[in-house]
């Protein structure tokens, strides 16, 4: 509560930058610069075992390297300190429990890490209107540069919203350079929703299974004829891939195959968040009470390989289902509701998924031999219940008993994962 009878709401933005080629150029110099400076963090931290240096000394080190090398000093000083503060936070987010965040690695450009830089401070932006469709932001060591206008920013103009615009973070994607606002406004708090509750089965033949007997569904992200584009592309990337020496850099045509695949990517990418934004918006507008599985998605999707003394079964058909899992993106689902279930006062409940799917809701005769694909046919002769088993699975978690979410992925009477106390790297 920052105020009578106002809360603080924090968001993100993400609008598109129009950038010259030297613009651009200049925003890749420093990308790679904040890459070189976690990895000589990572070396760092990791030099002297069971020895840590402190953030003082970790400072110092980078100021010394934008002082000595002068590639690093390319990035912006506030903008190195940013990568300091995430490498710690990468470590905080490692030792929680709470957190399913891996150990910190090496950047490899093999890898293509995703090239970012970040404006902590926002007092030299001077973000501007130009038009109805254009805003103009000023970028450290880049200079001025237009971006587009989707959303009034808070504190930006005289009809904008009440509130600030508190930082700021440039990411590139396939389309190239965007810019990704920190926003902090004020609001009333949300009234109790007097929607109903409803419990929502996640699934891969029906997106979003309701306990209510409706279904939220979508098709491909891709058209068939942008799938077989991508197939044809991957194929010439393999190809292109085994005709390349060992050991040498992809030439030019092959670097442009990956960047027509990654757009494509992309593409489906951007179709699948905007269904998922639509969706989720829909349903915190009408449920009060969402009850969600409480999945462990990174254990659903680890590969079935195995070892060489215990190799593993069915390894390609375990690699497609980890594909199509990770392609509903489920978690990100959850992440959607949590907060905007909070803004507009219902809550997400997580319950426990073991025996959502196999168990009957009218009779609670669990048995595995009730399921048989999409249908649901209850073999307990005293019920007889048949129907599509993603429904009877949401009205099994609707009735289950959970712990709720807040819209800052609090877990029962835990605090926020933001808030957990910090621990020693």
């Amino acid at each position: 509560m920052s105020g009578q009878g106002t809360v603080k709401r924090q968001r993100g933005h993400k609008a598109r930058l129009e950038l010259t080629r030297d613009q651009s150029a200049l925003l890749d110099e420093q990308a790679s610069a904040a890459i070189t400076i976690w990895n000589c963090l990572h070396a760092y931290w990791t030099h002297f075992p069971g020895r840590r240096p402190t953030l003082a000394q970790a400072d110092q080190a980078i100021r010394q390297a934008r002082t000595d090398v002068p590639f690093l000093a390319a990035l912006p000083a506030q903008a190195a300190q940013a990568v300091l503060k995430t490498y710690r936070q990468a470590w905080e987010n490692f030792f929680n429990p709470d957190h399913p965040a891996k150990r910190p690695t090496f950047k490899s450009k093999k890898n293509r890490p995703r090239l970012a830089v970040d404006v902590p401070q926002v007092r030299n932006m001077r973000i501007l209107r130009l038009s109805a469709k254009w805003g103009q932001v000023t970028l450290p060591m880049v200079g001025r540069v237009r971006f587009r206008w989707t959303k009034d920013l808070p504190g930006v103009g005289k009809n904008s919203p009440a509130g600030k615009v508190t930082g700021a973070r440039m990411v590139k994607d396939a389309f190239g350079w965007s810019i990704v606002f920190r926003t902090e406004t004020l609001v009333a708090p949300a009234s109790a929703h007097q929607g109903p509750r409803v419990g929502i089965d996640r699934g891969i033949t029906v997106a979003l299974a309701l306990s209510d007997g409706t279904m939220r569904e979508h098709g491909s992200w891709l058209s068939d004829g942008e799938r077989e584009h991508l197939r044809r592309l991957e194929k010439k990337s393999a190809r292109q891939r085994t005709s390349r020496p060992k050991k040498t850099r992809p030439s030019g045509r092959e670097r442009r195959t990956y960047d027509q695949i990654a757009r494509l990517r992309a593409k489906a990418k951007r179709r699948a968040v905007d269904w998922q934004h639509q969706t989720t918006t829909e349903l915190a507008g009408t449920f009060a009470v969402i009850k969600v599985e409480e999945l462990s998605i990174l254990n659903m999707v680890k590969s079935a390989k195995g070892t060489i003394e215990a190799p593993g079964r069915n390894v390609a058909q375990k690699a497609g289902l980890n594909r199509s899992i990770s392609g509903q993106a489920w978690g990100r689902t959850v992440t959607l509701l949590e907060y905007k279930t909070t803004d507009r006062g219902g809550q997400v409940i997580k319950v426990p998924a073991p025996g959502t799917s196999q168990t009957c809701h009218r009779c609670d005769h669990r048995d595995p031999a009730s399921r048989n694909g999409t249908v649901f046919a209850c073999v307990n002769p005293a019920c007889g219940w048949v129907g599509h088993a993603d429904t009877n699975a949401a009205i099994n978690i609707n009735n289950a008993d959970g712990s709720a979410v807040s819209g800052r992925g609090d877990l029962g009477v835990t605090r926020s994962v933001k808030r957990q106390p910090s621990r020693a790297a």
